[in-house]
């Protein structure tokens, strides 16, 4: 029984931590397709689209880390 549950644990944390950077990914491609959109609209908004986008992005990448983290704590509790 202890084979089998360390090796699911093994395949929940893989699976976890991949879907944690296909999801971060995404968002990130859509946060930056949405700011060069808005700065081909705007170019003058351009240094206050870029900061916002900085900042939403440091936010995904903060969950997409809480995420990872906790898919390999999956593994160390099996």
């Amino acid at each position: 029984m202890g084979e089998w549950s360390l090796a699911l644990a093994y395949l929940a944390a893989g699976l976890g931590a991949g879907l944690t950077t296909i999801g971060a990914g995404m968002g990130i491609g859509r946060l930056a397709a949405s700011a060069m959109d808005g700065t081909a609209r705007q170019p003058e908004a351009g240094n206050a689209i870029r900061i916002t986008m900085i900042i939403a992005a440091a936010m995904i990448e903060g969950v997409a880390l809480f995420g990872i983290v906790i898919a390999f704590f999956l593994v160390n509790k099996a």
